[in-house]
């Protein structure tokens, strides 16, 4: 559909091949360290293909010791018109119902432990038509984490990394980036948010293409070092059917957000992707309880009133 490479607007060459054999690696070296964490199960490997060219590696583990589900997912796909969640924006209005090319890895994994937070991970690439004009491209993507038990070491830790990924690329990436997260990551009609947050970023172009693909090389090979000193932490952490019972509970509000706003999902059941593996972020179990709330002082109340309202998390560092 697409030139291989094309030129930039900054004279650098833009390649998606180059962007599809980084994001093939990265899922090699996820699914690994991921892997390493694991003792009880092993990913498994889907190769499908989509069916307006293109296609993808998905790989899932069930039933694991640490994690009760996970998947890493790859996929680089084609189609004719440009579907609304990917034309969302206002850079992007004028792509819209536009040929396109998507390639990117998507990463969430759902551990047994209630202590241990499940945590996502997105890096993406766009190519799209532009009316007779050269091609138009960005990146988008980020990370964030959803504890369901708050420990104030484990989200400056996050905070950390995540700024340590971003300050070689601008003095404000960081700030601005999880600012965009904070906002993004709501659940509106429960006027909550879904996590402590992370980064996200879309539309990015910043300094051309090889500047901003060194961008998201750099969040994206900084996830596991964000992600598994946390887990190696809380992974002992003894529970019980009370702490199980919550995990489910909040597990709802994660499929709620995923299922109504999460503009990957639906990019994806928009452009005819592969059900399968567009939902394999969903959790093994979650479940609603009408009109629940959490005891008074409790360690899940806590959760809502220190942890699920945005905040500088670099300021509480020691």
């Amino acid at each position: 559909m697409f030139a291989a490479t094309s030129s930039s607007t900054h004279g650098d060459s833009v390649s998606i091949g180059t962007v599809i054999q980084y994001f093939k690696r990265l899922q090699d070296d996820l699914c690994r360290q991921l892997g390493e964490l694991e003792t009880g199960a092993a990913f498994g490997e889907d190769v499908w293909r989509h069916a307006n060219g293109g296609g993808g590696i998905t790989r899932v583990l069930e039933q694991g010791e640490l994690f009760e589900k996970g998947g890493v997912n790859f996929s680089h796909v084609r189609g004719a018109k440009l579907p609304p969640a990917a034309a969302a924006t206002a850079q992007r209005a004028s792509l819209a119902e536009q040929p396109f090319e998507a390639a990117g890895v998507s990463l969430v994994m759902h551990p047994l432990n209630p202590y241990v937070p499940c945590c996502h991970l997105n890096v993406r690439f766009f190519l799209a038509d532009a009316r007779g004009n050269a091609p138009v491209w960005w990146f988008g993507g980020g990370y964030d984490l959803t504890p369901y038990y708050g420990f104030v070491q484990d989200c400056v830790h996050w905070h950390q990394t995540a700024k340590q990924a971003c300050d070689p690329f601008g003095a404000q990436h960081y700030r601005r980036f999880k600012a965009d997260c904070d906002r993004y990551f709501q659940l509106p009609h429960r006027g909550e948010a879904r996590g402590i947050g992370g980064l996200f970023f879309d539309d990015y172009q910043a300094g051309g293409f090889a500047s901003a693909f060194a961008f998201v090389r750099s969040v994206g090979d900084s996830f596991i070092r964000a992600y598994r000193p946390i887990v190696q932490r809380r992974r002992a952490t003894p529970y019980c059917e009370r702490q199980r019972m919550f995990q489910g509970y909040r597990r709802g509000r994660y499929v709620e957000f995923n299922l109504i706003y999460d503009r990957g999902t639906l990019f994806g059941l928009q452009s005819g992707g592969r059900t399968e593996s567009i939902l394999m972020s969903m959790p093994p179990q979650a479940h609603w309880k009408y009109n629940w709330r959490a005891p008074p002082g409790s360690d899940e109340q806590k959760l809502v009133d220190e942890y699920l309202t945005p905040r500088d998390w670099l300021a509480r560092a020691p």
